[in-house]
């Protein structure tokens, strides 16, 4: 279409874009106009003169067209042209960015890799491109991955960069060529940024600058065959023992109808194994893998597909998680208001689990307390925590049949602030004196519920009982909570349905928005009346709801047999889940999940007091382990954009697991202990999500004034710097008079003009 264009306009459209038109004819205005009204008037009034066989329609249309020819040699003598500002020709620099990272190396269906077109453009002397921007243009080469340099060989560049940081090269180019005029940047990549960081604040100065970025995007916008395991979603650290339903996003191209094999490996192990089915092309599948944490420590687990034949990468077919399996016993405060078969049956479900403490603090009379599996003489000696220290020790709260008039006020305040604050994880159990029925309406747990209070099957009706016979609802199906040691949908479904039913005195019916629903019961037929298990992330931490007074009916039915471990797994998944992903007063993270050897690993700290409110006076240490056994120690440094962060970092030698033990002091007196795990390992990151980015990169090019090409088109790159590149600039005129499409359009008019009459027969 552009051929066309500059074939008819004389010249490419981005010059109509970028100058000014105007008329230069050195005849006056007047003068001219003067000399075509004597020729086009008297040409007018004899139309309208003539008579014969003519039309009056005849008329009008051969005065129009007679019209349109003498307005285009109107237009010719006031002499169009177009004013224009380019570059003065070797008075600017260009800065030319080659991507150097290993997505260079990908082939295209030819076989051909990205990095051939810098080879056959740059490496080439004589190439037309080179000659071009050499010949208007002193130009200033750099090579570009994680970090900048300036080339000064082509042979330097090993496509071996295992990232991409365009925004970092960007200011680095820039800065290398402040002192000289710069037309503008070339960047010649496939646009995969993966740095992680905010592109747009590195434009920011070359907008400033007035810097147009010229960005070639080399490769294809959609890379078929391919397939990717794009995420795993997974816990970065879990109890040891855990059922883990880990979602696993596959995505494809040009595989539709085909099933493949995801495998999950622990050192070499084979722990897991799912089929994948490829419906429509390039739909992402999500697959869920049941897996199980069975031994403790740092597991680096591998996630895997096979290469299929003709797949154009596969080294996306592989990710790495790392995950944290601890041995150490989760406290879980189990309040109950009144005496009742469920404490002795949650307690007997979670007697065999070593990971899970529950204390359990029960109400058996007027002030008067049952204590059990405290630690001391000392725990919960008054009662219900008053202080928010001293509940804030527990990972999560249970809260039985107990009314809201037992809490005071701030009691209230300081169970929400366990969850929103503190980041625990609260379960509300059913009960005469639960929910509604508990008259929490109105109070700050209102708040914090994923359930409603009002509802309709209660209203004006009395006391409610309903007995319920359960199903998962589609979230339930794969929620960790829930599968009962099922190993897919189906099974985990007719389990549930096989259940007797359980009973409940409160009609809970309406999540609130965010909401998610696992479990619903009703009659037989309808089954999906009330809600039975529901949560939602409330501020830092989770709430659940269970509005059923006998769980442990699952467990003591007649039709349950003593072998049946339904009512322990249930309970026991649970309380792993509740206690999942707690945080503590001091909490330590690596920056990136995979640090490539050699490169510093950035780590984060978080130290809260045993209120959990944010420490800036703390003396923060990390000792680090590598692999090899050596270690040193790091002292981290306060963030003062955020409270209770502190930052530091240390470096990294050879490939492996860095153990990383953080100790948080504060006047002599320990704050407290956290471990965290850095993988060392070469980062594959380049060929993932590797088709060309064109959004990325015409996003720069638009956002800085410049243009965006592929190597059908690049061809006119100097010309267009020349036309809207910044430096040392002069101004020109170009003649628009002699347009092949004016003379077209004369021809055209004559033509139709002549053939006109000759249909009418008038000549």
């Amino acid at each position: 279409m552009e051929t066309i264009f500059e074939f008819l306009f004389k010249y490419r459209p981005i010059f109509f874009r970028e100058g000014d038109f105007t008329f230069t004819s050195p005849w006056p205005a007047l003068l001219i106009l003067g000399g075509v009204a004597a020729i086009a008037i008297p040409a007018l009034l004899s139309y309208g003169a003539a008579r014969g066989d003519s039309r009056r329609i005849d008329r009008w249309v051969l005065a129009a067209l007679r019209l349109g020819l003498v307005a285009i040699l109107v237009f010719i003598l006031f002499q169009p042209t177009l004013i224009l500002t380019s570059v003065v020709p070797q008075r600017n620099f260009v800065g030319i960015l080659i991507d150097d990272s290993q997505s260079m190396r990908i082939t295209d269906e030819a076989g051909v890799p990205r990095s051939d077109f810098v080879r056959s453009t740059f490496g080439t002397e004589g190439s037309d491109l080179l000659s071009g921007l050499a010949e208007k243009f002193t130009l200033r080469f750099f090579r570009f991955s994680r970090d900048a340099s300036r080339l000064n060989d082509m042979g330097e560049l090993t496509y071996s960069g295992t990232a991409t940081d365009l925004g970092n090269a960007l200011v680095r180019a820039q800065e290398e060529l402040a002192g000289v005029p710069i037309s503008g940047l070339v960047v010649i990549s496939d646009g995969a940024d993966n740095s992680g960081r905010a592109l747009a604040e590195s434009l920011l100065p070359l907008q400033a600058a007035n810097v147009p970025v010229y960005t070639v995007g080399l490769g294809e916008e959609e890379l078929s065959p391919d397939i990717q395991i794009s995420r795993v979603e997974i816990p970065r650290k879990v109890l040891v023992g855990t059922s883990l339903v880990v979602d696993v996003i596959v995505s494809h191209r040009g595989y539709s109808g085909r099933t493949v094999q995801l495998t999950v490996e622990d050192t070499g192990q084979l722990l897991a194994s799912e089929d994948v089915t490829f419906e429509r092309d390039g739909e992402p599948v999500v697959t869920r893998v049941r897996i199980e944490a069975a031994d403790a420590g740092p597991r680096l687990l591998r996630f895997r597909v096979a290469a299929q034949e003709g797949e154009r990468v596969t080294e996306n077919n592989v990710r790495d998680v790392l995950v944290d399996v601890v041995n150490h016993a989760e406290k879980i405060l189990y309040f109950e208001g009144e005496p009742r078969w469920e404490v002795k049956f949650l307690r007997r479900a979670v007697s065999d689990d070593d990971n899970l403490q529950v204390v359990v603090l029960q109400r058996t009379a007027e002030s008067k307390f049952l204590r059990l599996d405290v630690d001391d003489a000392e725990e919960l000696a008054a009662g219900f925590p008053k202080t928010r220290e001293e509940l804030f020790r527990y990972r999560a709260l249970i809260l039985g049949s107990v009314e809201a008039s037992f809490f005071t006020h701030d009691q209230l305040d300081m169970i929400a602030d366990f969850v929103s604050r503190r980041g625990g994880g609260l379960l509300f159990l059913g009960g005469r004196n639960s929910f509604a029925e508990g008259s929490y309406q109105g109070t700050r747990l209102a708040e914090v519920l994923p359930v409603f209070l009002d509802d309709e099957l209660s209203a004006g009706a009395g006391p409610y009982f309903g007995e319920l016979f359960i199903t998962p609802t589609r979230a339930g199906l794969t929620h960790p909570t829930t599968q009962l040691g099922e190993d897919n949908s189906d099974a985990v479904r007719e389990r549930w349905e096989s259940l007797p039913a359980v009973t409940t005195l409160n009609p809970i019916t309406r999540l609130k928005p965010g909401a998610t629903a696992l479990l619903t019961g009703g009659t037989e037929e309808d089954r999906d009346r009330q809600i039975v298990l529901a949560y939602h992330r409330y501020g830092r931490g989770k709430v659940m709801v269970l509005p059923i007074q006998d769980s442990w009916i699952w467990q003591m039915h007649a039709d349950i047999t003593l072998e049946d471990q339904t009512h322990e797994t249930f309970w026991r998944q649970l309380l792993r889940w509740l206690t999942d992903g707690v945080p503590d007063q001091v909490g330590a993270q690596g920056e990136r999940e995979v640090v490539e050897p050699g490169q510093p690993v950035r780590l984060t700290v978080e130290v809260g007091d045993s209120a959990y409110a944010a420490v800036n006076n703390a003396n923060v240490i990390a000792v680090v382990r590598d692999p090899f056994g050596d270690s040193i120690t790091v002292h981290l440094d306060w963030d003062v954009e955020q409270d209770g962060r502190y930052d530091g970092g240390f470096p990294t030698s050879g490939p492996g697991l860095y153990e990383v033990s953080v100790s948080a002091t504060r006047a002599g007196d320990t704050i407290g202990t956290a471990i965290a795990f850095v993988n060392v390992a070469p980062s594959t990151d380049e060929y993932f999500d590797a088709s060309m980015r064109g959004t990325t990169l015409r996003r720069i090019a638009d956002q800085t004034g410049g243009l965006f090409y592929t190597p059908d088109n690049v061809a006119s790159l100097p010309e267009d710097i020349s036309l809207t590149g910044a430096g040392v600039t002069l101004t020109e005129e170009r003649d628009l008079w002699d347009m092949p499409i004016l003379l077209l359009l004369v021809l055209g008019l004559m033509a139709g003009e002549w053939g006109y009459r000759r249909k009418r027969g008038l000549v």
